[in-house]
């Protein structure tokens, strides 16, 4: 079977043998299941997950909040490289070329057993007149954002007018700053960096992105100021659930919030991106508290698209990091864009609950044939381009007048419930054996790869680990994902299904 193709599997009983099963038979198997691991070369991750199994199922898990370290500066002064290096890998875009832009802004870091998100700002080129102006824009979003922010300059440079202008913003900030000073390979050159003590922010640190040098340092540094929990992004918990309204510029989500406040809220223009401020709002909706984080279009300080653009996927991600479930308002009247299905990317990226409003339907009910002929297509564009998320509850809104706004309530709350939904460690194993038996995975090479065990490692979202003996196919792996998303009704949110294959231990 190609990677790509898909297991179809054809009908099974699974759905009666799942509620004949006698859960307390279902928990020994399991047990006798996970001590046979013992025969398989395991390592501390999987004895730790093994461990935690014992733990009290049931209860829901408030993950906090990672905390933020955003990287600012000029163009070309290594932003992205050090954001590679703090990652260990090649995540974000390098090239000479100042000013590369990319979609994905926040990525998720660790050094010394800390988890962090980091913040890359470098994503693209400010015209050169108002380059003081972009780059301070720009530098204001992030620090916004953060906990932490790291400065970089280039020490071979020296400072600017616009590394100057940036200074006066972070001072103000009150935030933790790092002053970094970059592209120092060698000791000789140490000297350079000494000279951005004129700054005012403190001892500049000396480092080479791209070698790795200074780099260890740093982080130490930065771990020491990091809190352990995100103060921009903290989750209340017990508080109202939060939802991110998403959506590219001008598809109404201004006007939804501004419905479910019941007031106007937030300034709502036909200007596309009029708003710049992602407004936390606790709305009574469906008789009960929700805070809603409204992450508008970004008011076009800078005239280029592509910033414009660079801070709406920064501001995206930032109320992603916030919220635990996201509306994705569409608008109807046009064709669904690559930036929408970009924007649900980034939210199954982030492993958020998903709810798509599909704005303006008022427009649709029009008996005119232009109406009639839109409506069948969008039927067309949402089979072939929304098919990947054909799980996520739709709703059909008008934002203007309010139409159809209490459908939202009850979409919400199924993607929450799914979201925070945990399978028995028996009942899982069950549906796998039974899933096994009754569709078998492919034979490859004369060899069967076998699922030993498995188990719902976390929730929000719901994370499930298989341990097996080879590779399963993508397409048999989808295949499981969708049988338990069809019997668990898993509707509304992302399942991630993580493969360990172990062999077993030599005597």
């Amino acid at each position: 079977m190609a990677a790509d193709e898909e297991y179809e599997g054809g009908p099974d009983r699974l759905a009666e043998k799942m509620d004949e099963l006698d859960e307390q038979l279902a928990e020994q198997r399991a047990e006798a299941l996970r001590a046979g691991l013992a025969d398989y070369d395991l390592d501390e991750e999987d004895a730790a997950l093994l461990a935690g199994l014992t733990l009290a199922e049931g209860g829901v898990e408030f993950l906090p909040a990672l905390p933020v370290i955003a990287i600012v500066g000029r163009p070309n002064v290594g932003k992205s490289a050090l954001v590679n290096r703090i990652l260990g890998r090649r995540e974000a875009v390098v090239e000479d070329t100042p000013g590369v832009t990319r979609d994905r802004v926040t990525y998720k870091g660790e050094w010394n057993d800390r988890r962090f998100s980091l913040v890359d700002t470098g994503g693209w080129e400010p015209d050169a007149k108002g380059i003081d102006r972009s780059v301070a824009a720009q530098a204001e979003v992030a620090i916004d954002l953060s906990d932490v922010v790291l400065f970089v300059v280039d020490a071979m440079v020296g400072a600017t007018s616009t590394d100057e202008h940036v200074v006066r913003l972070l001072r103000k900030s009150g935030k933790p700053v790092f002053l970094v000073a970059n592209k120092i390979d060698d000791t000789r050159q140490e000297p350079e960096a000494a000279a951005l003590w004129n700054l005012g922010l403190g001892e500049p640190y000396p480092t080479s992105a791209v070698h790795g040098r200074g780099v260890a340092d740093l982080l130490d540094a930065v771990l020491e100021k990091l809190p352990e929990v995100s103060a921009v992004a903290k989750q209340e918990i017990g508080g109202p659930r939060r939802v991110a309204i998403l959506g590219r510029p001008n598809v109404g989500k201004s006007s939804l919030l501004n419905k479910a406040a019941g007031e106007e809220r937030v300034v709502v223009n036909d200007l596309a991106g009029t708003t710049r401020d992602p407004v936390d709002e606790v709305v009574e909706l469906g008789g009960r508290l929700w805070r809603l984080v409204d992450t508008a279009g970004i008011r076009r300080r800078v005239h280029l698209q592509q910033g414009a653009d660079f801070y709406a996927s920064l501001r995206t991600s930032a109320a992603l990091e916030k919220a635990e479930v996201a509306v994705v308002v569409l608008d109807v009247s046009e064709s669904l864009s690559e930036q929408d299905v970009r924007i649900i990317d980034l939210v199954l990226e982030s492993g958020r609950a998903l709810v798509l409003a599909f704005n303006k339907w008022d427009r649709l009910n029009d008996s005119d044939l232009e109406n009639q002929d839109r409506r069948r297509y969008l039927e067309r564009e949402i089979e072939q381009d929304l098919a990947h998320v054909s799980w996520a509850p739709r709703v059909n809104i008008s934002a203007k007048t309010g139409r159809h706004l209490d459908k939202l309530v009850p979409a919400l709350e199924t993607a929450l419930e799914s979201w925070d939904r945990r399978i028995p460690t028996g009942k899982f194993n069950a549906f796998i054996s039974e899933l096994v038996a009754e569709h078998p995975h492919p034979l490859r090479g004369g060899k069967q790869p076998r699922i030993l065990f498995g188990t719902q490692a976390s929730t929000r979202p719901p994370t499930f680990v298989l341990f097996t003996t080879g590779f399963l196919d993508p397409g048999y792996r989808r295949f499981i994902q969708r049988r338990l998303r069809e019997l668990y009704e898993f509707e509304g949110t992302p399942i991630v299904i993580n493969m360990r294959v172990r062999e077993k231990r030599q005597r």
